[in-house]
């Protein structure tokens, strides 16, 4: 089989693949516009996703499956892979580690008042008088919209802090290390139990602008809002709506609909807005983790299984 990336790889793990399986022939590049010359005899190509277009689909005469190196597969030309039988599949859960950690992180940054203290020392200020104003997040709901892989990892670490977890996915199925899970027309009738909120959601046709005034609207005050899925799951204006008019007390945001975020953008400076620029997956295991998913489904597929890992509905996007 020919096997080509697009996608850079360390040098050891380029090694590992052609020692492992000498009999495919890898074409290890840095970008696509060196990936191309090979696209057309490709049977496997690796990617991030989005250097993918629909003349590149047209020319990849050969080509049966592509393994992308993320979860975010959005910018994809989904239907010209789709009408040419095209597997994709993704790294869908390699980044619940991360933004597990992320997640209870930065609630507890907020709630603690961690900026405060940072400033205050800098400052050499003892602000001891400011104690009052911290919170704790033990014992609290956490209301977790998207309880995928990523969603459950949550859920897993607001357990050790004896919080209730209430999930809220597509199916509303049962779900490890959720105490109750609802499907999203129901999100709206438990949105007033929750402290925090927190969006995993994905960019699809469905969850683009999923969360609207309504919903803010029946959160209570003190609540903290958290986005670290995709930033077209709410609208700026509608975040800077809820928390002017009081509706929550604080929003946490990794993901916007414009990236980067404009300089002369009103989150930079609202005092109730603590923003990371698209990092909470950040890790150094990221791409060892997706090649691990590769190596399984490798030689999945070369055993003839039908079944891979993460195998993308491309009716639905995910």
């Amino acid at each position: 089989m020919n096997i080509v990336s697009s996608a850079e790889i360390p040098q050891d793990m380029q090694n590992h693949f052609t020692a492992t399986y000498p009999s495919h022939q890898f074409r290890f590049c840095n970008e696509m516009e060196e990936a191309k010359q090979y696209i057309g005899s490709a049977d496997i190509l690796l990617t991030y996703g989005e250097d993918l277009t629909d003349e590149l689909i047209d020319q990849a005469a050969s080509l049966k499956w592509i393994m992308v190196l993320s979860a975010g597969i959005d910018e994809m030309p989904f239907q010209a892979i789709k009408k040419k039988g095209i597997i994709v599949t993704n790294s869908r859960g390699i980044h619940k580690i991360p933004m597990a950690e992320y997640a209870i992180g930065m609630l507890l940054q907020v709630c603690r008042n961690t900026e405060l203290f940072i400033d205050s020392q800098r400052s050499h200020q003892w602000a001891r008088g400011e104690r009052a104003g911290l919170r704790e997040i033990s014992n609290k709901t956490m209301v977790i919209v998207g309880a995928g892989a990523i969603g459950q990892e949550v859920a897993r670490l607001a357990k050790a802090f004896r919080m209730k977890t209430i999930g809220v996915s597509h199916s509303g199925t049962e779900r490890s290390y959720f105490d109750e899970m609802y499907k999203p027309k129901d999100l709206t009738s438990i949105l007033s139990t929750a402290d925090f909120v927190v969006s995993v959601l994905p960019s699809t046709k469905e969850t683009r602008g999923f969360f609207r005034e309504e919903h803010f609207d029946k959160m209570r005050p003190s609540a903290i809002f958290l986005n670290m899925g995709r930033g077209d799951a709410v609208a700026s204006e509608t975040i800077i709506h809820a928390l002017d008019r009081g509706k929550i007390a604080h929003a946490i945001l990794d993901v916007f609909e414009q990236e980067p975020l404009p300089a002369d953008h009103p989150f930079w400076d609202h005092e109730k807005v603590t923003m990371t620029p698209h990092v909470s997956g950040a890790s150094p295991e990221y791409l060892p983790r997706a090649m691990d998913i590769f190596e399984e489904n490798l030689e999945k597929y070369e055993s003839g299984e039908t079944v891979l890992v993460n195998t993308i509905n491309l009716d639905r996007g995910y």
